[in-house]
């Protein structure tokens, strides 16, 4: 792949001297977009450096304090990189997606890879499943035969996830899927929307594209949850959850992939109902309320954190939430009059502020301003190339089932069904100090033999 001679300046958000346009495009013509997101592509990937010698592939430099961006990151970035593929047909990464995308699914084919246990969230892991359920969906080149399948990596995560061990056992918040993996792990005990929505939007998925009304059951479960527990206000406001033991002291944080995430899957319910207008009445609720929240003045932004500072995981929200407002255009076509004109506004305010790096195309994080504010990164990339590419999103083919194109190969029963946990008998009295002895090394071992179930 060609990069950029000197992508030095850019990392240290310098702005142009001048030598290099700024990204320019005309949002009236789709190969001026297409122009454009290639641009920004090739930018974006100046970020990753999987692709070199003595680098692992797939994911982006890090966690902190190594790097920016943790695991979860790298699944995001190659699901934006298939989004953009589908919309422009450009496949000049296509080698170095698929490397990366097989790369990390870890010995049991699950996306839960050994080095990423100390930070595994489900949501993290979900992440990886949802770009693996898009190349499914988007007719992406299928990997070899001996290779994991799309569709199958997709149903491992969502059977794991389903499995009690991820999950709250009773109580009030009974059967929330809890953020974190594994109980050693900060966060194990937060149930939040983010970890529980993109079960939410794979289970929506995986029942439209297989048929299967199981999956769905299951999406509705999950949506059931997150309004029992008060997570989707009477406004529509999202809100980010809260911790055991009762779920009651809600994080009112709002974060704009939250709402888009559970809207995209809300979309795909619609569609698999056959215009079910319940589906259709939450759709809409969220779009009204998705757009008031996170579109003032028709810009993208980032209310719970961007008049302070985002961290490098809330700087790539605006770009999965433009790219999820474009898939419900394509699965719910009437919302297009309501969302195609905020996500326009926001592209153009978006490529307005591209001015920065050595090439002066490069992509700050706030869009409201009009200026380039030196705050560079992936994710401000992956924002500005969701922004163009979902303008294109209505005039491309919407995602496609196994009935009409779709040709990945599934495996209902894909993923481990391990407890994450082992389990050892009760101790008596008198064998207490060697059973202390007795379990620290059976954990010490278990630790390892599970080391596979990887973290954000």
């Amino acid at each position: 792949m060609v990069r950029l001679s000197t992508p030095l300046i850019a990392a240290l958000g310098l702005a142009s001297s001048g030598a290099y346009a700024a990204l320019e495009v005309n949002l009236d013509d789709p190969a001026s977009i297409k122009k454009a997101a290639a641009q920004v592509a090739e930018d974006l990937l100046t970020f990753y450096h999987g692709d070199e010698p003595g680098m692992v592939p797939g994911i982006l430099p890090g966690p902190p304090p190594d790097g920016d961006y943790y695991w979860w990151q790298g699944g995001a970035l190659w699901g934006t990189m298939i989004d953009y593929r589908h919309h422009t047909g450009d496949k000049t990464y296509d080698d170095m997606i698929t490397q990366a995308m097989l790369f990390q699914v870890g010995p049991n084919e699950d996306y839960m890879p050994p080095n990423w246990t100390a930070s595994m969230g489900n949501d993290d892991q979900a992440f990886w499943a949802l770009s693996a359920m898009l190349a499914t969906e988007l007719g992406y080149t299928d990997p070899p035969e001996d290779q994991p399948q799309w569709l199958a990596l997709a149903q491992a995560v969502f059977n794991e996830q389903t499995h009690e061990d991820r999950r709250v056992a009773s109580g009030r918040c009974e059967w929330g899927l809890r953020w974190q993996v594994y109980p050693s792990n900060n966060g194990y005990n937060y149930i939040n929307t983010i970890a529980n929505a993109c079960y939410f939007n794979i289970g929506a998925r995986l029942a439209r594209y297989t048929d299967n009304s199981t999956y769905a059951d299951l999406a509705n479960r999950t949506w059931n949850l997150i309004t029992d527990l008060g997570y989707i206000s009477d406004k529509w406001d999202v809100y980010d959850g809260a911790h055991l033991p009762d779920c009651t002291n809600i994080n009112k944080a709002q974060f704009s992939y939250n709402a888009a995430m559970l809207l995209q899957g809300a979309a795909f319910l619609y569609n698999f109902t056959d215009g079910s207008q319940m589906w259709k009445d939450r759709v809409n609720n969220l779009i009204d309320r998705t757009l008031e929240v996170f579109f003032p003045d028709n810009i993208a932004f980032e209310p719970s954190c961007e008049n302070a500072k985002c961290n490098a995981d809330m700087e790539s929200f605006k770009g999965y939430t433009a790219r999820w407002l474009g898939t419900v255009m394509q699965l719910v076509p009437d919302t297009r009059a309501k969302i195609y004109p905020v996500l326009k506004t926001s592209a153009q305010a978006a490529v307005k502020q591209c001015t920065g790096g050595d090439n002066g195309r490069f992509c700050g994080f706030h869009w409201n301003t009009g200026v380039f504010d030196g705050d560079v990164g992936a994710g401000q990339q992956m924002n500005v190339l969701g922004a163009l590419i979902s303008l294109l999103s209505p005039d491309v083919p919407a995602p496609l089932t196994n009935q009409t194109g779709g040709t990945s190969k599934g495996d209902v029963n894909a993923g481990s069904d391990e407890p994450l946990v082992p389990t050892f008998a009760p101790v008596t009295g008198g064998d207490k100090a060697g059973a202390g002895i007795l379990t620290a090394i059976l954990i010490a071992g278990a630790l390892s033999a599970f080391a596979w179930m990887s973290m954000d």
